[in-house]
């Protein structure tokens, strides 16, 4: 059994700035910010949601199917996923667009600024969850993930899983500002599981109007989670709430990608049908071990046996 991934792919320029955020931007001169960070170290990294989910899925032995959109300039990112030995027929080259760009400056803080190009990915509307492929229909993919990706893209796929039978979570990360509340609501009542970081849970509930345990208790939500970083994250079903307690990570190197390396962590446990602390688990010891390496896509995974 597979798992679609519906998501960005992107190119990640990530450099780290050696001091804090905090005493380089003055609250009371917002209205006229203008400051400059200076980073000693750059990398550039393969990234995008879509990604960094399939890298963290592939690697735990889990079978991920991406759908999503690169650039012209994609040919190496395709390349490296098909390295990786990912399913790419799902994946799209336009050669109108460059492929999606993050470039991102984290203080020692783990704190993140983010420019994002959308690049391609505001054009993968055009894809279509692939007919036949959910196991209703005689096709393999169990489930889906819809991670940020562009607006239309995320309506539109979300629909056509619906249509296709096939269960999903919706984790809207860093693109939920581009969503009213009614249509959160929309996208949160086709949903099977809702996945959001704890800033995006306060968002999410300002923008329906709601509250988590409100939220939770939608007949068609088998689990809302809310992430919580080095202290694990919040299971939310049907108005109750339970902890699971984060791991201690070896090193705290980088933050850019732990949220996609917990829904890697997620997918398999969903994929293998465990039970929800057990995925939430498994999510949480992924996010460990990604903040412990540099880049969203280097951390090394030992395949976990399903007994």
């Amino acid at each position: 059994m597979s798992a679609l991934i519906c998501g960005s792919l992107a190119f990640d320029t990530i450099a780290t700035f050696p001091g804090r955020f905090a005493q380089q931007i003055l609250p009371d001169q917002l209205h006229i910010l203008n400051v400059s960070f200076l980073v000693p170290t750059l990398r550039r990294e393969f990234g995008g949601c879509a990604g960094n989910i399939a890298y963290t899925l592939k690697g735990l032995g889990g079978e991920p199917r991406i759908l999503a959109t690169l650039g012209a300039d994609g040919g190496p990112y395709l390349a490296h996923m098909q390295r990786l030995g990912l399913e790419t027929r799902h994946v799209e080259t336009l050669a109108e667009s460059y492929t999606a760009q993050a470039n991102i400056i984290t203080d020692q803080d783990n704190n993140q600024i983010t420019a994002f190009h959308p690049g391609a990915m505001q054009f993968a509307d055009r894809l279509a969850v692939p007919a036949g492929a959910g196991v209703r229909d005689g096709g393999d993919v169990r489930l889906a993930i819809l991670s940020p990706d562009g607006k239309a893209a995320t309506q539109v796929h979300a629909a056509q899983l619906v249509q296709a039978g096939i269960p999903f979570v919706f984790d809207p990360g860093q693109g939920l500002p581009m969503f009213d509340g009614a249509e959160l609501a929309a996208l949160v009542a086709q949903a099977t599981w809702v996945t959001v970081n704890d800033y995006e849970a306060r968002l999410l509930c300002d923008r329906m109007a709601t509250d988590l345990a409100t939220l939770s208790r939608q007949p068609q939500l088998k689990g809302l989670i809310v992430t919580l970083g080095a202290q694990g994250c919040d299971l939310w079903v049907h108005g109750a709430v339970q902890r699971i307690e984060g791991f201690q990570a070896e090193a705290v190197l980088d933050p850019t990608g732990c949220g996609d390396a917990f829904r890697g962590g997620l997918l398999y446990g969903l994929e293998a049908g465990w039970d929800l602390p057990r995925c939430l688990d498994l999510g949480n010891r992924m996010g460990a071990l990604k903040i412990a390496c540099h880049g969203p896509q280097n951390h090394r995974i030992e395949p976990i046996v399903v007994r």
